[in-house]
């Protein structure tokens, strides 16, 4: 999904990231259709840009304990 400048995203570090600072990402809520994903120890690097719908799916994939290591 190219075209979609993030500079002016709000960013929130997901409640499943580790506390200490490693293995974070953050996501934003703030495009209609897409959630902008990215690793929040590399804050200028590049983003992931999810559809809403595959993103709520893998969230409760996640939750719910469908993903395994």
């Amino acid at each position: 999904m190219r075209g979609i400048d993030l500079s002016a995203a709000s960013w929130r570090k997901s409640s499943y990231s580790n506390s200490d600072g490693g293995e974070c990402v953050e996501v934003s809520d703030d495009f209609a259709g897409v959630v902008p994903v990215r690793d929040s120890k590399f804050l200028q690097g590049p983003a992931l840009v999810f559809p809403t719908a595959g993103w709520s799916s893998f969230v409760a994939a996640v939750k719910s304990g469908r993903l395994s290591d």
